[in-house]
């Protein structure tokens, strides 16, 4: 049987894709935290690695995402994972900072081109919201499944067996996408593409994805640091990591379930305050609850907020140049989020993040706030 968006043989690869090109969305808190305490390096640096990978997989989605309808799907994707496979496996046997963010570069390169495609052939099917919110439940379970597994395999192999892991992800997926991703589009994709500049509700409702991407990484990426700066204890931090994940399961499942029954408007002004809010409880307090708190529903509002914000732009724009421009609007506010937050950190401590994510995000609810920009849809129930 051919596999299309429409059976869950397309859907099952476009779930490993998702994952995998998504990686960094689960594994940011033990990437940074292993380039800080396995490689010695400072959280300046750190976050600078993080940062050469999305800015590598910006580039690739501005790139691919107008050019989808002329892709071929399948080898796109299966190219793009094999090659982050490769790069990230070379990663894990160099030393030198200046080849290890070459690599990262290429693997961020190679990546987002494969979640690229992925997106827009999610954004080309019969319910773009409902679709991504399947994906984004797989992604929840992948993440409980990392943060379980490979924090125990680098204790016991060293800091390398990070990134030979996420080889290991990256080379499943390509191996999954050359079998099963789906070869064929939904009309939507294809026959609806529109001519012309993209709407400016597009662009709005982009840069605050991109805002809230920006949020999320800068946050996310140290959420280990803090808990190990705080004395937390590393049973309790990694107790955090795991518990994060399962928390993950929910919100694409509510997403789906809540898809006509809240306006979207609402979910998208109000994401970004929660996850300003989650941020100050995680930096501001001393003790541990607090901080587990805030770290534990953090992803959470980003995945829940963004199914609508997904769902959102592809009927706006119906051609897919949005959609297919996902990895790019999260990754463009991700790329600066590790530096950024490394370098607020190096200057003012941990503490400092969470007014920064305050501002990011009243930049955020700035670019959802107008209605009239946004009439055509978000003003749906």
């Amino acid at each position: 049987m051919t596999s299309t968006t429409e059976n869950w043989g397309g859907r099952a690869a476009l779930m490993v894709a998702h994952c995998a090109g998504m990686v960094d969305l689960v594994a940011l808190p033990v990437w940074v935290g292993v380039l800080i305490s396995g490689y010695g390096l400072d959280p300046q640096q750190a976050g600078g690695l993080a940062t050469l990978f999305l800015i590598g997989a910006v580039s690739a989605s501005l790139f691919v995402a107008p050019r989808f309808a002329r892709l071929p799907a399948r080898a796109t994707a299966a190219a793009g994972f094999a090659i982050a496979a490769l790069a990230f496996g070379a990663v894990g046997l160099v030393d030198g900072y200046a080849a290890m963010g070459v690599l990262h570069v290429v693997a961020g390169l190679a990546a987002a081109t494969a979640l690229s495609v992925t997106h827009a052939t999610i954004g080309g099917s019969s319910n773009p919201h409902r679709l991504f919110a399947i994906v984004g439940f797989a992604l929840g379970v992948f993440g409980i499944l990392f943060m379980g597994g490979v924090p125990k395999i680098i204790d016991v192999v060293g800091a390398p067996a990070l990134f030979w892991s996420f080889a290991g992800i990256m080379a499943f997926a390509a191996c999954v996408a050359a079998l099963g991703f789906p070869e064929t589009r939904s009309l939507g994709a294809v026959t609806q593409r529109v001519a012309g500049r993209l709407p400016r509700a597009v662009w709005l409702a982009s840069i605050g994805v991109s805002c809230m991407a920006l949020v999320q990484a800068m946050m996310f990426a140290f959420v280990e640091r803090i808990g190990a700066d705080r004395g937390f204890g590393a049973a309790a931090v990694a107790g955090v990591l795991i518990g994060l994940g399962f928390v993950n399961l929910i919100p694409a499942p509510l997403a789906a379930y809540l898809e006509k029954r809240v306006k979207p408007r609402t979910v998208l002004v109000c994401g970004p305050i929660v996850q300003a809010l989650l941020a100050l409880l995680m930096t501001q307090g001393q003790s541990f609850i607090p901080y587990a708190a805030g770290a534990l529903f953090f992803a959470a509002v980003m995945v829940f907020t963004h199914t609508f914000a997904f769902g959102l732009l592809a009927t706006l724009d119906p051609s897919g140049r949005a959609v297919g421009a996902t990895p790019a609007m999260l990754m463009v506010g991700a790329a600066v989020g590790p530096i950024l937050g490394g370098t607020v950190v190096k200057l003012a401590g941990y503490h400092s993040l969470g007014f920064a994510a305050v501002l990011i995000a009243a930049c955020a609810v700035a670019c959802f706030m107008p209605r009239r920009a946004v009439n055509p849809v978000l003003s749906q129930p």
